[in-house]
């Protein structure tokens, strides 16, 4: 057992710094810095993301730690808010590893009137300040997911057969035998062969997702249709994820309903669905986007470090 960080001092100072560059970008901007509840009596129905689950004295069902701040960000958007941004602390069950841990920070924010579009350009400006002092980093590179899946793992991400996805995993040593769907199999292609090959030279961002997997994105006009999402990748490693937020409520209940089937057809727990998020959009959420940051990777980028717990003080082996 080991009491000592697994950080060093010197990693810390430069995380610290680039919270403060952090700071101080949204503040020349004036983005409203905000918090808001770790705990919910809500949970994410994202198939691919665990929530964690406590009990506080006298209520009757579990709360969730929350996976990202954004349903109540969303809530404070409809309220009249204006630009926010927050810098928390989240939390996901078993992502554990190199790149994950169950708890870890993210800078999240919103932008009235911005698209995806748009809002990558702010991702962009951001990164680049505060990376400033420790790189210089070229303009970033747009490529949309279905280029990258085409150039990276040799498939198409619409026309392969479910077959011929694993085929392109197969080529690439990655042998599965888990019972996967098509969403699944595509994740799979993209963490562990296309991921890993993104931003290398430059920051590269991954644009119109598959309407599948638009999560709370927008859907773009068009066929096949696809997401107003985009992630950004840089050095093998996926930085931030982000939207051109939707605001249709009934559509938002259905993505979720669609999520929950997906997560009782893999045998994952169903959590309660965000309510009060559906009334905030009932309500009126105004045109915008948003983005989550992984402050973390983002760091450990910064120290030149080849995991993520260089750039923490204690992660969960220590904690």
């Amino acid at each position: 057992m080991s009491w000592r960080p697994t950080a060093t001092l010197s990693a810390l100072q430069r995380r610290a710094a680039l919270l403060r560059a952090a700071r101080d970008f949204f503040a020349k901007r004036s983005v409203l810095e905000v918090e808001t509840p770790i705990l919910s009596a809500a949970a994410v129905s994202d198939p691919q993301i665990e929530s964690l689950a406590t009990r506080v004295a006298g209520t009757p069902l579990p709360y969730y730690l929350c996976t990202s701040p954004e349903y109540a960000m969303k809530r404070l958007l409809a309220a009249g808010s204006g630009d926010i941004y927050q810098v928390c602390k989240v939390f996901r069950d078993a992502e554990r590893g190199r790149w994950h841990n169950p708890e870890f920070t993210l800078i999240e924010w919103y932008r009235l009137g911005f698209d995806d579009v748009h809002l990558m350009t702010e991702v962009e400006a951001l990164i680049g300040e505060m990376l400033a002092p420790y790189r210089r980093l070229a303009p970033a590179e747009r490529l949309s997911y279905a280029d990258a899946l085409q150039r990276h793992a040799e498939v198409d991400a619409y026309r392969a057969s479910d077959a011929e996805l694993m085929d392109a995993a197969a080529r690439q040593g990655i042998v599965c035998h888990a019972e996967l769907d098509r969403d699944a199999k595509l994740d799979l292609l993209m963490g562990l062969i296309v991921g890993p090959r993104l931003g290398l030279e430059r920051p590269c961002f991954i644009v119109d997702y598959p309407a599948s997997q638009a999560a709370l994105a927008r859907l773009k006009p068009g066929l096949p249709p696809v997401a107003a999402r985009f992630e950004l990748y840089l050095d093998g490693v996926e930085l931030a994820n982000g939207f051109h937020e939707l605001s249709d409520t009934g559509e938002q209940r259905a993505r979720f309903a669609q999520n929950l089937r997906q997560r009782q057809a893999r045998g994952q727990v169903a959590p309660p669905l965000d309510e009060r998020l559906l009334a905030a959009l009932a309500a009126g959420l105004p045109d915008c986007a948003g983005v989550a940051l992984g402050f973390d990777r983002l760091a450990a980028l910064a120290i030149g470090a080849s995991q993520l717990a260089d750039a923490m003080a204690f992660t969960i082996d220590n904690a």
